[in-house]
């Protein structure tokens, strides 16, 4: 049930969390230590058995949850309070693979701490100058995954070593659920979770992902956008083709799929397709919140490298409500020194369409295959027949599988309870209002979870927004990860509002 005892809230120095942070300096570097990519069981094995232990040395209940060999990690702090709020928060141990000839290190899982020299470049420091009385806060430790999201993992753990060195006892139930591969899309949490619904039902949903504000304030974010994913392939001759014995006679795809591109889109970046923003309607309070967030556009576009912004939406905040057609990548023969004198046998394009709550993903691609056939277009499944080269003159295959629960876009209410809730914890913690971000563009797993368990969420980000997650040079700024305790510890300690 959601709280609606007169408990009292209890608060937490934040010399008690700035020491509790620094307490757990040397396990944030061993865990960035051991390799996560998703791909491979065994390391995963090894982070899912590493926070296992380290939430136990804290006093959790923990419970290793079976997913073919890449385990995910239940964690449940025992002594529930009667008519508390129960709130799961999530975070996720996996990470992007790595290039380590990218990386400006020995290795991207050898942590190493850089402070910027006079000429703004990252060098190195000696990794014990970390566990000094009075680290920089603006030093950096780079690694992979020293972000995304091994730091808010440590985080929380911090926070309750603060708890318990100041005497107080959080004023939620808390339980936490680590995802083993959040970062291929979360392609089996709708089905653990389905399999531990007793075990995780809770009455809210934190997500402890993503970067804050590029102004570095605290943030809320109450929605994600969905991504689904689709291949476009444009048929020209039955195969590769001399381009001077057939060029100006046989069509050349790579032509053709541009045409059909550009026919989606406008020049201001608006999608053409029939009815793809029909569904999105933005009232004057959604406007008046998207205006409120402290966006600074110039250094937006600056730090993109482009002269303007596509005219989707009134600024960037507004642009983000909207769904995208994206290409995400494409192909026709070969370029550089691989490049022959041809008229390529077929073109592909790789689209990614990132979604909203009002617009369902299968109806989008169904509304860019109506665009695709009204241009012209017959499509085929697989490579065309010969009977289908004979007759059709624009032959083109559109193929698509349906969208995961986990790459569904959610959004909550910015007046709900739980709004209400953190935006409170955020205000005691710091003495003003967080930034507060209606959608967010990426896709995280809400989705799948929100799905499931039928619970309200919202996404707190505590990580540097310049952190290079997903690159090379991952990083984690040291007064981020301090903030980010104190938020935590704020929020553990905010007594949830009474119906």
């Amino acid at each position: 049930m959601l709280c609606s005892a007169p408990l009292q809230a209890a608060e937490v120095s934040v010399a008690q969390t700035a020491a509790a942070a620094k307490g757990t300096f040397k396990e944030w570097v061993e865990a960035i230590a051991i390799p996560n990519d998703s791909i491979v069981a065994a390391d995963i094995q090894r982070n899912t058995a590493w926070f296992e232990q380290a939430f136990q040395r804290r006093g959790f209940r923990t419970r290793q949850l079976a997913n073919d060999g890449k385990p995910m990690l239940f964690a449940e702090l025992p002594g529930n309070k009667a008519g508390a709020t129960t709130v799961l928060f999530y975070a996720h141990l996996d990470g992007q693979a790595v290039t380590p000839s990218e990386w400006q290190q020995e290795s991207p899982w050898k942590p190493t701490l850089k402070q910027r020299n006079a000429a703004g470049q990252w060098e190195a420091l000696p990794i014990e100058q970390l566990y000094g009385a009075n680290p920089n806060p603006e030093w950096r430790l780079f690694g992979r995954a020293a972000a995304d999201d091994k730091a808010p993992i440590l985080m929380m753990l911090a926070a309750f070593d603060a708890l318990k060195a100041s005497g107080v006892t959080p004023s939620v139930n808390v339980k936490i659920i680590l995802d083993a591969e959040e970062e291929k899309g979360s392609p089996s949490l709708g089905k653990v979770i389905d399999q531990n619904q007793a075990l995780l039902k809770a009455d809210l949903l934190v997500v402890l992902d993503g970067p804050m504000h590029a102004s570095n304030l605290p943030t809320l974010v109450f929605g994600n956008r969905g991504v689904a994913q689709a291949t476009l392939k444009v048929f020209g001759p039955r195969q590769d083709s001399h381009s001077g014995h057939y060029g100006n006679y046989a069509a050349n795809p790579a032509q053709t799929m541009a045409r059909l591109l550009a026919s989606m889109k406008d020049e201001d970046g608006r999608v053409t397709v029939a009815g793809y923003y029909d569904a999105v309607k933005l009232d004057d309070e959604s406007r008046r919140v998207m205006r409120a967030v402290p966006d600074d556009e110039v250094a937006l576009r600056k730090r993109l490298g482009i002269a303007q912004a596509e005219k989707v939406g009134q600024n960037y905040q507004e642009a983000m409500q909207y769904p995208t057609l994206n290409v995400r990548g494409m192909q026709a023969a070969d370029v550089g020194a691989k490049a022959r004198t041809i008229v390529p046998g077929e073109a592909i394009a790789e689209l990614d369409l990132r979604t909203v709550p009002e617009t369902d993903p299968q109806v989008l691609l169904g509304l860019v295959k109506a665009h695709i056939e009204k241009q012209g277009f017959h499509l085929v499944n697989g490579q065309p027949t010969d009977d289908e080269r004979a007759r059709y003159p624009k032959l083109a295959s559109f193929d698509y599988a349906r969208v995961s629960a986990s790459s569904m876009a959610v959004r909550t209410d910015l007046a709900s309870p739980i709004g209400k809730w953190l935006r409170g914890a955020f205000v005691k913690t710091y003495g003003k209002e967080p930034v507060q971000i209606r959608m967010m563009g990426g896709t995280v797993p809400t989705g799948a979870m929100v799905g499931a368990l039928k619970i309200p969420f919202v996404i707190v980000p505590l990580v540097n927004a310049d952190n290079n997650q997903h690159s090379a040079n991952e990083n984690m700024r040291l007064g981020n990860y301090i903030d980010g305790v104190q938020s935590l510890t704020g929020i553990l300690t905010e007594l949830f509002p009474a119906k």
